[in-house]
């Protein structure tokens, strides 16, 4: 069987002669063939580069935006987490309030006991550890410290999450229930306040403030005493202040009892009524009398060494029925 061919003529206007072109059928369809598929394929390539284009760039909006919204979050978070923090002091500040005016339970002096307290028979140290074993200002504040480690997004990615346990969701608990906190704490304050109004007389006696300006050197509670190496009872706080700072009263009381002794050196007693009394010891000079009243933040004496102490210091204590008590849990501003 004879192939179809397809002749083409070729003719020009000048004097060349006629060209005459004979092609196979089977070839002109397969020059087609290629042509579609060649003209199919860039077709799709403009189009899949199209889509690649668009998509990069609604990627970049969505990076700039989610770097925004993780910016926006993280202020958020920062607001939501100071609101936490001020409610945690609200509410040691109410509880401080109601322990110290027995608002909870009457037996007022085992809601006030803070650590060890003394037992039957049992030595009570009550004077400080020598200067060179006490830890420094900056052991304390480390001890005291509890910052969480936070892990860095890839902003430049688009990332949007964020440290674990810290999503939206998580954040949106927590304001939630720093809301209700809030209603809680405000319903407890206003009920607290109600009470210390019929209580004033109390509260103004009671010792809540810190007696001297400086940084505490040693604690409340049992250890093993730098003079006899025996455990013993530390019966109140040390403060460490320069000589000569003025020593404040921390409630309004009565003066019971100034003079020396071997171990306090120079020592003041006031009465805050209610059983509770205040002891200062190691004083440089005493500036009240026997049945003198003071009111809180009146000066009663000054930091001093005298007594067994190496270093001017204050030793402040708080008892309540003559048993020593952690006056930490008295003092409000801390």
């Amino acid at each position: 069987m004879e192939k179809k061919k397809l002749t083409i003529f070729v003719v020009r206007n000048d004097d060349e002669p006629t060209r005459k072109v004979v092609v196979s059928t089977l070839w002109l369809k397969l020059a087609g063939g290629l042509f579609a598929a060649t003209a199919l394929a860039v077709l799709a390539g403009i189009v899949d580069y199209t889509g690649l284009l668009a998509q990069s760039i609604e990627n970049k909006r969505l990076r700039v935006e989610n770097a925004q919204l993780l910016k926006q979050f993280q202020i958020v978070e920062g607001k939501v987490t100071a609101l936490e923090n001020g409610l945690e002091r609200v509410k040691t500040f109410t509880t401080k309030l109601r322990l110290i005016t027995n608002l909870d339970q009457e037996d007022r002096s085992l809601q006030l006991a803070m650590g060890a307290a003394p037992q039957a028979n049992a030595s009570v140290q009550e004077y400080d550890q020598p200067m060179e074993k006490r830890p420094t200002v900056q052991e304390f504040e480390a001890g005291d410290m509890n910052e969480a480690q936070k892990s860095m997004v890839d902003e430049q990615s688009g990332e949007l999450a964020v440290t674990a346990g810290k999503d939206y969701r998580t954040l949106a608990i927590r304001i939630d229930r720093a809301i209700q906190d809030t209603q809680l704490r405000e319903q407890s304050v206003l009920d607290l306040w109600e009470t210390l109004s019929e209580r004033q007389s109390l509260l103004a006696s009671t010792p809540n403030i810190r007696p001297a300006k400086g940084w505490y050197s040693s604690k409340f509670g049992y250890r093993v005493s730098p003079f006899t190496g025996k455990p013993s009872m530390h019966a109140g706080l040390d403060i460490a202040a320069s000589l000569g700072s003025p020593v404040y009263a921390p409630g309004d009381a009565m003066v019971s009892y100034t003079g020396f002794d071997d171990g306090y050196g120079k020592l003041i007693t006031l009465d805050h009524g209610y059983g509770i009394t205040t002891r200062f010891g190691h004083l440089s000079q005493i500036y009240v009398q026997v049945g003198q009243k003071v009111s809180r933040w009146d000066v009663v004496g000054s930091v001093g060494s005298t007594g067994r102490s190496t270093s001017p210091h204050l030793h402040y204590e708080v008892r309540l029925n003559d048993v020593p008590r952690n006056p930490h849990l008295y003092i409000l501003e801390e």
